[in-house]
């Protein structure tokens, strides 16, 4: 994975420096050359499920009790307060969804549906690499040539080409329902960029990429894992603004200038470590004037979500 030695602050308006999009539809994150960093992939999360009854729970591994309902209520609290400070400086909307891979324990701020942009990209692979894992192969040079520059650099045009290999927003629902999302749906025709999804779904779908539970097998989750580490220079902001300076990440991002109003949605989804834990994060947003404020909006939220934790 990738990285970040350099030092990190509360970004209130950083300048971006990813050249802006055109306008377009299918647009859910430009194609950006960069040097790729050779990495390993992250290391398998340990992710704890939550508890969905209220009752009182076992201990889980080494005396830990698994989180209950109620202290499930408290931490959306805890996290809604932590994120009023951002809250109050915009006009923009946002939701985001955070796990603590030690505890299991997770919260959730907004449960609003938002274009996905180009974060389905990670979507789109898990439902191609269900379909392999389903015939008993592997991806074929194209598919495996498709999935690469589509994640590492938001190749649009790959995203296209592996959105009809999977059978578009039908086969992505039906893989969603092995992947446990329940409140996704897949883009009209071609345009997979305005996917609708909450950020509860998005954390659903990074535990599978994630977590050892999941349909995804091993083989799948490491070589998912490792593209999300591998992410272009110039295309590794958002939740990586909650990592420690120093530590692994792996995400994706999309951005999405909408031609109706000119505003811009800005989401961000993935894995980061801070000295005390490791995160899974999900931040989705909509109604930014400008590109630079959606991301600096995405970071300030990823950073308050994480610190809520900590």
């Amino acid at each position: 994975m990738r990285r970040h030695n350099r030092h990190r602050t509360r970004h209130t308006g950083r300048t971006v420096i990813i050249a802006t999009i055109a306008a377009v539809v299918l647009a859910g994150g430009g194609v950006l050359a960069g040097v790729h960093a050779m990495a390993r992939p992250p290391a398998e999360a340990e992710v704890r499920p939550a508890a969905s009854s209220g009752a009182a729970q076992p201990a889980g591994e080494g005396g830990e009790s698994v989180p209950t309902e109620a202290s499930a209520a408290d931490r959306d609290q805890e996290l809604s307060e932590a994120l009023g400070t951002v809250a109050d400086s915009t006009d923009a909307d946002f939701s985001v969804a955070v796990l603590d891979t030690a505890s299991g324990a997770q919260a959730v701020y907004g449960d609003g549906t938002y274009d996905t942009a180009s974060i389905v990209k990670v979507d789109i692979l898990a439902a191609l690499l269900l379909t392999a894992q389903d015939a008993g192969r592997g991806l074929t040079a194209q598919e495996t040539a498709n999935a690469t520059v589509m994640i590492e650099q938001s190749d649009n045009d790959a995203a296209t080409a592996l959105w009809h290999s999977v059978g578009r927003a039908d086969g992505l629902a039906a893989a969603n329902e092995r992947l446990g999302l329940t409140g996704t749906e897949g883009g009209d025709g071609d345009l997979w960029g305005l996917t609708r999804t909450t950020a509860a779904d998005q954390l659903r779908l990074l535990r599978a990429v994630f977590g050892a539970d999941s349909p995804l097998d091993a083989t799948s989750r490491t070589y998912l894992q490792g593209l999300m580490g591998r992410i272009s220079d110039g295309q590794d902001w958002g939740v990586t603004a909650a990592a420690v300076p120093t530590s692994d990440t792996a995400l994706k991002n999309g951005w999405l200038q909408r031609s109706t109003t000119g505003l811009w949605d800005i989401n961000s989804i993935g894995q980061v470590a801070t000295d005390r834990s490791t995160y899974l994060v999900a931040v989705l947003t909509s109604g930014n004037t400008t590109q630079a404020a959606g991301i600096a909006l995405a970071e300030d939220v990823a950073q308050a979500a994480v610190g809520a934790f900590e």
